[in-house]
């Protein structure tokens, strides 16, 4: 006979805690490391982003003390690379400060640049996302090239933009996106030799003056619902080809859209929604295994 018992008798209330969020269905695990520190190794980074046996996310992000801004962020990637920025999570981990200081401004250490968050609305965050270059070396490329128009064709995919927005970006300009198959045109571009740690590759169309419809196709190799790096990289590549004006620009995905706006030099601010899935605590990991 199946004998019940409450469901808090299941669970080990002892677990570190999270919080789930996304910023337009671009999903991250987040947890607060300033007083417990917190470094995971890529094994259970992986079983954390997995939405079939863990939690769930397109990345898990540690919060940290900072002693340049109000807080550091640690950005991991499912296969637990540390990338230097990534505009959807960055959005909301500053929510989550912003809140939490009951301010309108808060600033965030990433492995690129410190960055200005303010809030805009409800639940609604903008970044400055600093100056976005086209250097070949901040990349890094396998060689000296031209990043406005590199020397790479895969299929359709051809005079593509290079753009580093604290992480590294090809632009393609495309017809009728809907009806291309994004994952089967990028993972060539992905893994290219050009791009020895890889890349994240964008599929644009522009639709007018001020709206670009984007697909992103993000290391290591994952189709997002949105990406706010990538919809910075594809208004300062459209802007360079003339494609787009110099007023704030409109970037619509899968999941939603985000407002770019770009100074002169280059730099850009992008301006979006985030959202609180739910909360929890991660089950106790050792040796390879969660118990």
């Amino acid at each position: 006979m199946l004998v019940t018992q409450p469901w808090n008798g299941v669970f080990n209330a002892d677990g570190r805690p999270f919080v789930k969020m996304h910023g337009l269905r671009n999903h991250f695990v987040i947890v607060d490391g300033r007083s417990d520190s917190y470094a995971p190794d890529v094994s259970e980074i992986a079983h954390i982003c997995d939405v079939q046996v863990g939690v769930g996310g397109d990345q898990l992000l540690v919060v940290e003390l900072s002693e340049q801004a109000d807080a550091r962020l640690r950005i991991l990637n499912v296969d637990g690379r540390e990338v230097g920025a990534c505009g959807n999570a960055t959005r909301c981990v500053a929510w989550l400060l912003l809140e939490e200081a009951g301010s309108d401004e808060v600033t965030i250490e990433t492995q690129a640049a410190v960055l200005r968050c303010t809030r805009r609305g409800p639940h609604e965050v903008s970044v400055e996302m600093g100056r976005i270059e086209h250097d070949w070396r901040a990349f890094p490329l396998a060689r000296a090239v031209d990043t406005l128009d590199l020397p790479l064709t895969h299929g359709p995919l051809k005079h593509g933009v290079a753009s580093w927005v604290g992480n590294p970006h090809v632009t393609f300009f495309v017809n009728d996106l809907p009806s291309l198959d994004v994952a089967a045109l990028a993972q060539p571009v992905l893994t290219d030799p050009l791009f020895p740690e890889q890349v994240n590759v964008g599929l644009a169309e522009i639709l007018g003056p001020a709206s670009i419809r984007l697909q992103a196709y993000e290391r290591p190799g994952i189709l997002t619902g949105a990406c706010g790096t990538g919809a910075c990289a594809a208004v300062r590549a459209a802007q360079l080809r003339g494609l787009v004006g110099t007023g704030p620009v409109q970037v619509k995905m899968g999941a939603g859209a985000v407002t770019i706006e770009m100074a002169e030099d280059g730099s850009a601010v992008m301006t979006g929604p985030v959202a609180t899935s739910f909360r929890g605590r991660l089950p106790l990991y050792a040796e390879g295994r969660y118990e």
